[in-house]
Parts: C-alpha cells; structure tokens; sequence
C-alpha cells in the first residue's frame, strides 16, 4: 500500500502556499493573476524592487541582526529575489529610455528622428526578451525553496563501479558548493570496497540551497570503462542522489509514541570513544516507515535530536513529492514531477557527454561538469520548470 503523506492522522505535516505572511508580491495561489490580470509588467518590476528595498531595510535593523534566527529567514528572502530586482531595473530604465525615443520622433529635428528611428527596434526587441525574462523570474518561490538542504547519493547498480561514481557526483555538488559560497558538512558515510561511497550524506548550509538543487533528485547513471575492466568495456552504472529540504518542527509534528527508537555502537570515526558506548540512534517512524540514523556525534542525545531533524525533513519530502505529483499529472511537466526514482542524467564518459533527459539538454564538457560547473544544467532545469507553470496557468 503506497504512503499518502498528506493523509496520515498520526502525523502533521504543514505546507504553506506563499513565502512568507509579509511577501504578498509573488503567493503562489495568485500566479494566474500575477500576469494576465494585474498592472503592466513595470508595475510587478517595481514591487519586485520596493519589496527588495524593504528587506535590505529590514536587514539592517539592530534587533533584526540580534535575532539569528529572523536574520537568516529574511536574508534568504532578499537573495532570493536579489537576481529579480536587477533584471527588474534594468527592464525599467530601457523602458524609460525606450519611452524617451519614441518621445523625439515628435520632436521636428530630422537627425533627432533619425537617432530615434535607429535606437528603437533594438530597444523594443531587448524589452521584449527581458520581460519574457523576468516573468519567469517572478514564477513564486516555494517557501521551503529559501531553506538549507541534505544532499543523499547513494550507489546503486554497478557494485563498485556504482560507488566509484558516488563519489564522483559527491565531489561534482562539493565543488558546486564551493562556488556558490555554501557550506557543506558530511553528517554520515559508508566508504566502497574499492573507493568512492556506497552511500553519503552532507548538509548544505547557504541561500536557497533546496530551490537551486531540488531537481538534482532521482537516478542519474554513468557509461565509462571502469579501472577493473580489462577487455576495455563499457560498462552503465547508476546512483541515486537525493535533495531534502531542511524541516521546521512546525512543518511537521511527530509523535512521540509513533517513533521506536535503536541504539548501536558507532562504526564511523570516534577515537577512544568508538564501539565503548551505544551512542548511534536510529528511528523508525511507525506510521510511515521512514528509518533514519545518525552516529555522527560522540552524545546519543545529539544523535537523536539529528535524526528527529532527518526524519523530517525526509517526511516533509515525501509531502512535497506528493504535493508536486498531483500538480505536474494536470499540466504534463518534465520537470519537478515529484517522481524520486526516475531516471532523469546520464554521464557519457566515452563521448564526454552530459544528457538531461528531462529537457533534452545534451554538454559536451563532462570533465568541467565533474569539478562542479553545473550552474548551465542547474538554469535550464529552473527555467523549463519555470516555463511549465506559466504555460499551466496562461492556459496553455
């Protein structure tokens, strides 16, 4: 029997439908309205823009800055919207300028006309891409988009091939995140036979850390000549990565009585304190399932409040999953279907090839890729995710 999240009496789970009480620019119930009914699109620039402004005020505030927690929430918000508001003003000032051309074409001065007559295609047509730009752009964030996130690789068919590539996808999103300025921080790993990892798991601490990585869930599967072949072989493995997004105690209420916990001794790194006490935790979830386990920390306590935050987030994903299901069934999406289990990339070493089947998108730079310059991959996923709701609520 297939676990409805959404429908479980034991376990509350609360997904709001806009980014925040105060962020009534972009709710996600009024995207229709957004674009079809609302004022001109320099209307929606300028909110984007006043809405930013607001923040950065917000921000600068002595007992904003004194509360981390508030501080943090709103700093997501402001660089959420941050590549908006410069595409924003930037669409504002060729409108302003585009409006002070077709002002000179009455002006009776030939060269001034002329001028005018020159600089207004271009103008207009820049206009256009921009606006087409900054709808998607203003497409509404999930509020769990601003939030941190646990990255998950697992290797899967293949045996110790699949764990050589485990590792390598681990360190393609660990060089991503060096370029974005993240924190990473491994929680848990179970190094292969051969290297690389039968199964890792990091926490990423940074803005908008879920919203930027959530469609790098699913299978991705790799084609390359492994180090033990001898007859020079291809061979196809695959591993699976998973994004959950950081969970609040208020996104998800957990009884106590429906957690059964285990104790063990840890196998990881620990110095004199390894295998003395039972300080890794594991916890079943019983209504769902869900088992999660931390051995991270030298405290059993610490470890369980961890993997209470694990089992969580891994819950509020299964929410989220379900959630974009039934949204993508009404509108054919390729992207942010809610489907964990698909295979969605594969890493072609022979050809030096990357192909997203989702989108068609097909690189040739695999050995950039690998060191982590995913940002074009990562863009054109937002960006057909983007077009698919615009399309969904124009009518399309």
């Amino acid at each position: 029997m297939e676990w409805n999240p959404t429908e479980n009496p034991s376990t509350q789970i609360n997904l709001p439908y806009s980014i925040d009480h105060r962020f009534g620019l972009m709710e996600r119930l009024s995207l229709h309205n957004i674009f079809y009914f609302c004022p001109p699109m320099q209307d929606n620039a300028r909110k984007v823009i006043e809405k930013f402004e607001e923040l950065e005020a917000e921000l600068g505030r002595p007992d904003v800055v004194s509360d981390q927690a508030l501080y943090s929430k709103l700093h997501k918000q402001y660089k959420g919207i941050e590549k908006a508001t410069a595409k924003s003003r930037e669409y504002l000032q060729l409108c302003d300028d585009l409006k002070e051309w077709k002002s000179a074409l009455g002006s009776g001065d030939a060269e001034l006309i002329a001028c005018a007559k020159e600089e207004i295609p271009p103008l207009e047509k820049k206009i256009e891409s921009l606006s087409a730009e900054l709808q998607i752009l203003m497409v509404p964030k999930e509020p769990w988009d601003f939030r941190n996130a646990t990255l998950e690789i697992r290797g899967g068919t293949g045996g110790d091939e699949s764990a050589l590539f485990a590792g390598d996808l681990f360190r393609m999103y660990r060089g991503y995140c060096d370029r974005m300025g993240w924190k990473m921080t491994i929680e848990d790993v179970a190094e292969g036979s051969v290297g690389g990892y039968k199964e890792i798991r990091a926490f990423i601490e940074g803005d908008c850390v879920y919203g930027t990585l959530k469609f790098e869930s699913g299978v991705h599967r790799v084609q390359r000549v492994p180090d033990t072949e001898t007859q020079g072989r291809v061979h196809t493995s695959a591993a699976t990565v998973a994004i959950l997004p950081e969970a609040e105690e208020v996104d998800v209420v957990i009884r106590t009585e429906d957690i059964h916990m285990d104790t063990y001794r840890s196998s990881g790194a620990g110095g004199q304190y390894i295998n003395k006490t039972d300080s890794a935790v594991r916890l079943t979830h019983i209504p769902t399932g869900v088992v999660v386990s931390c051995q991270q920390e030298r405290s059993q306590l610490k470890n369980r409040n961890k993997a209470m935050e694990m089992l969580r987030s891994k819950i509020l994903d299964a929410a989220i999953a379900k959630k974009e299901q039934a949204e993508s069934s009404s509108r054919k999406a390729l992207v942010g279907t809610g489907d964990r289990s698909g295979k969605i990339r594969t890493y072609n070493y022979p050809q030096n090839r990357l192909t997203d089947h989702r989108i068609n998108l097909t690189i040739y730079s695999l050995e950039k890729i690998m060191t982590g310059d995913i940002q074009e991959i990562i863009d054109g996923l937002q960006m057909a995710n983007a077009q698919e709701k615009l399309g969904h609520f124009a009518g399309v």
